[in-house]
């Protein structure tokens, strides 16, 4: 380390809340280095061992959820009460590949010949990096160590530059659990490009687990193709959020608050577009404007039930994108302002035309464009009319209705009547351009894993 540090600041107040080392590329290239002479004794220990450890690390990090949780919301603003929700939903992971560790199971396969066997054996990647979001700066890189350490990797990790603190608690709490040094090592870094080519670049990492913004994406996988390693990528969304004249619409109502205002509108499964059958649309808006314009804007530490964006940039490109629907006809329902540099209004908005940009593009905000439609035909073209393919939601009452739209939904994930979808147990992430790979559930270890296969020969006496 060279000595350089960089300030880490409240998004709500524009305070200074920490500095924390800078890291270079030559750090990143020494944690490498660390990360592979720690591989061999890590992933020759039993699962049983490292899932213990896990479930330690899991226990440490509820047992200091508050303190965790605040210094989220210090960090990147989120109410606290989400905060919290985080902080458990995070460690969660811990708990679920902690048990996954001990079911990687291997195969035998009938052979094709005899005096011969053939089997199947999985085995830990090697070094992994995984580069995290700013939007949920724990729960995130929880979904990926857990399983690399479950399955016998080392991991480095790349927190955003906004929100590196909780990544450093984190790793903090893994020592204190018992995970080797070298295992799990975090690179903070305020020129996160030098950083992010020491892990694309190496031949020693074997693995890249990325969660952000497919533009991002495209270039970690170009990044990443030289030395063809394996590569899970979790990027943008563009949610559809479909209501039929059938659903239960305080239901519906629910899902939308749910889905379109946590955390200010940025996380990448939230609602992005509204479709309302024109025979509830006018029902609808009039209780949605009035729900969304009952929301406590402000810092979430002190009440607020939507927060700050998380710089000014982000804030920008919530104006540019209700400014191009405004002038192409678009007609604001409730909010539609920024209230300073930091905040932005709970906003609905109607009439919003065909090739506006608030259609096409992740929002990351508090607004929710409503768009009328006639037929389950035209919504299902109008939802699918995107290259992004992460989330959906869909509200009906109709039952035959229900799996003809699990069907037709050009989506990884879709919420039928349930407006949160995201659950350790359940397959996270998305088709096109929304990614590849998935997290959590049984399946979230196998990104992690080699199969190798045996021929053996020579039985006979």
């Amino acid at each position: 380390m060279d000595g350089r540090r960089f300030a880490v600041t409240n998004p709500a107040t524009g305070e200074e809340i920490a500095d924390v080392a800078d890291c270079s590329r030559d750090d990143a290239e020494a944690a490498i280095k660390a990360a592979h002479e720690a591989l061999p004794a890590w992933r020759a220990r039993s699962a049983a061992d490292r899932g213990a450890i896990l479930r330690t690390w899991h226990d440490l990090m509820i047992a200091d959820e508050d303190r965790l949780a605040r210094l989220i919301t210090a960090e990147m603003g989120k109410p606290l009460t989400e905060a919290i929700g985080e902080v458990r939903y995070g460690a969660a992971y811990l708990k679920w590949f902690a048990e996954e560790a001990e079911r990687i199971y291997g195969e035998i396969i009938p052979a094709s010949a005899g005096n011969t066997k053939i089997f199947v054996s999985r085995e830990p990647v090697g070094v992994c990096a995984a580069i995290t979001p700013w939007n949920f700066p724990s729960a995130m890189l929880m979904r990926k160590v857990a399983p690399a350490l479950a399955a016998g990797c080392t991991m480095l990790a790349k927190p955003a530059e906004d929100t590196p603190l909780s990544a450093i608690a984190a790793a903090k709490l893994a020592l204190e659990a018992g995970v080797p040094p070298g295992v799990f090592s975090v690179l903070p870094c305020s020129q996160p490009a030098a950083v992010g080519a020491a892990l694309t670049e190496s031949d020693l990492v074997r693995k890249l687990s990325f969660t952000g913004s497919t533009q991002v994406g495209r270039r970690l996988l170009a990044d990443c193709a030289p030395t063809v390693k394996r590569v899970s990528m979790e990027l943008g969304g563009n949610a559809p959020f479909i209501i039929f004249d059938d659903a239960d619409i305080d239901a519906a109502l629910e899902g939308a608050m749910a889905s379109k205002y946590r955390n200010a509108g940025q996380t990448c499964v939230c609602a992005n577009r509204f479709y309302v059958h024109r025979a509830v649309h006018d029902q609808f808006c009039e209780r949605f404007a009035k729900r969304v314009g009952a929301l406590k804007v402000g810092d979430g530490a002190s009440g607020g039930e939507v927060g700050p964006l998380i710089n000014r940039a982000a804030l920008d490109k919530v104006i540019r994108l209700l400014d191009d629907a405004t002038r192409r006809g678009a007609r604001i329902l409730t909010g539609g302002a920024p209230i300073d540099d930091r905040f932005f209004e709970p906003t609905v908005i109607v009439d919003v035309p065909p090739g506006s940009a608030i259609l096409e593009e992740e929002i990351f905000g508090p607004v929710a464009p409503v768009i009328p439609f006639d037929t389950e035909k035209e919504v299902i073209a109008a939802a699918n009319a995107t290259p992004f393919g992460l989330a959906a939601y869909c509200y009906t009452r109709d039952l035959g209705r229900a799996w003809r739209m699990s069907d037709a939904l050009e989506y990884g994930m879709v919420g039928m009547n349930d407006g949160i979808i995201s659950a350790v147990s359940a397959p996270f992430g998305g088709i096109k351009q929304s990614g590849m790979g998935r997290e959590g559930s049984r399946h979230g270890i196998d990104d992690y894993l080699e199969m190798k296969y045996v021929r053996m020969g020579g039985l006979s006496a």
